[in-house]
C-alpha cells in the first residue's frame, strides 16, 4: 500500500494563460481537460503510472497574495550558457525576475505570469536525467519530522535527510526529485502549489487516506464537496496535498 506523486497542482485566476506559460517552458503540451483546468504534460505520460510529475493549473477566483510560496518548482539546464538561454526564453514567455532573499547565488529566481516563484538551476550533475523539471520543492520548518511523515505516506526512496534537507526520488530512479528544505518562514496563508498524489495499481483510495491520517495527515475543507475524486488534506506541518482516485 502505498501513494505517489503525479501533479504538481497551481492554483491560477486564469488556467489558460498559467497553462501555456508552463507548457512552453517546460516543452510540453497544455490541454484544457474541463473548463478551469489547464493540464501540462509530456506525451504519452500517464498519471496513473507517472514516471514524473505533470503540472495541473487550476482556476480559482482569488488572486495571489504576496507572501512567498512554500512550494515551487526547479528548473533543470545542462551547462551556463543553456541556463542563460532558458531565462532569456522564459523572460520572453512572460517571467518576472522574484526576490526572495536569495543573494548571490548562481540560479536564477523568476516568477510566472502570476507570481508564483521558480528557480533555474545552474547545471547540476545530479539533475541530468530529470528531464525539465529537476526537483518540486517545499520549505518546511522541520525537514526530519518530513522524512518521518512523507517517507512512510509516498512510494519513492529517501535519499538524504539532516536538519537543513530531506531528499526523495522515484523508486524507478526516473524523473524529478522532491525537496524539503529547511525555512525559517512559518505557513500563513494556504500553498498555492501543492503535490497531488495517486494510489498504486489495486491500492484503494480511502484505505490509503486512513493511512496517511494515522500517519499524521489531517482533513482539509476547501469547500470541495462529499462528491469529488480527490480526497484533501495536509501534512503536520500544514502543507495541502489531495489523494487522487485512480478512477
Amino acid at each position: 500500500m502505498t501513494v505517489r506523486p503525479a501533479l504538481v497542482n497551481i492554483k491560477a485566476v486564469d488556467d489558460s494563460v498559467v497553462g501555456r506559460f508552463w507548457a512552453q517552458a517546460l516543452g510540453w503540451h497544455a490541454v484544457v481537460e474541463e473548463p478551469g483546468v489547464t493540464a501540462v504534460k509530456p506525451a504519452g505520460f500517464d498519471w496513473l503510472d507517472p514516471v514524473t510529475v505533470c503540472v495541473d493549473v487550476v482556476a480559482v477566483p482569488e488572486p495571489r497574495s504576496t507572501t512567498k510560496n512554500r512550494v515551487h518548482l526547479d528548473l533543470a539546464t545542462t551547462s551556463a550558457a543553456h541556463q542563460a538561454e532558458l531565462v532569456a526564453r522564459l523572460t520572453a514567455l512572460g517571467a518576472t525576475p522574484a526576490h526572495v532573499g536569495q543573494g548571490d547565488v548562481p540560479w536564477t529566481v523568476l516568477a510566472d505570469p502570476e507570481g508564483n516563484e521558480f528557480c533555474v538551476l545552474e547545471p547540476r550533475e545530479v539533475y541530468l536525467d530529470t528531464g525539465p523539471i529537476a526537483a518540486v520543492v517545499v520549505d518546511c520548518v522541520d525537514p526530519r519530522a518530513m522524512a518521518r511523515f512523507w517517507g512512510d505516506a509516498i512510494g519513492w526512496t529517501l535519499l538524504e535527510v539532516s536538519d537543513d534537507h530531506a531528499v526523495w526520488r522515484s523508486d524507478k530512479g526516473v524523473g524529478p526529485y522532491l525537496e524539503f528544505l529547511r525555512s525559517p518562514d512559518v505557513k500563513t496563508v494556504p500553498d498555492r502549489v501543492h503535490v497531488d498524489l495517486v494510489p498504486d495499481p489495486g491500492d484503494d483510495k480511502a484505505a490509503e487516506v486512513a493511512r496517511l491520517r494515522a500517519l499524521g495527515a489531517t482533513d482539509l475543507d476547501i469547500g470541495q464537496g462529499g462528491d469529488v475524486p480527490w480526497t484533501c488534506l495536509t501534512d503536520p506541518e500544514g502543507h495541502e496535498f489531495c489523494v487522487l482516485a485512480r478512477s
